[in-house]
């Protein structure tokens, strides 16, 4: 395996290791963070199958997250005006 010496910023750097994941090397992080996205229209019709249930289940954990994340930002903002 060949490697090649990179120049980074400190910030540039803070951020790479901050995005490094436990287990994974600078190369990896490098890899995943830098590989493609795939566009949103690849995800189109995934749950088409998905019966009411499912959706009715998706939709309350989706609503739950939502209001759990006003709370914490109402906490915040709380904070903030001291």
């Amino acid at each position: 395996m060949s490697a090649r010496t990179v120049a980074l910023d400190d910030e540039a750097y803070e951020l790479l290791k901050r995005s490094k994941q436990k287990d994974e090397t600078f190369s990896d992080a490098v890899k995943r963070l830098a590989r493609p996205r795939r566009p949103l229209s690849d995800f189109a019709g995934r749950w088409a199958d998905m019966d009411a249930a499912e959706r009715e289940t998706l939709a309350t954990s989706y609503r739950s997250s939502r209001r759990a994340d006003e709370r914490r930002e109402e906490r915040i903002r709380r904070s903030w005006s001291g």
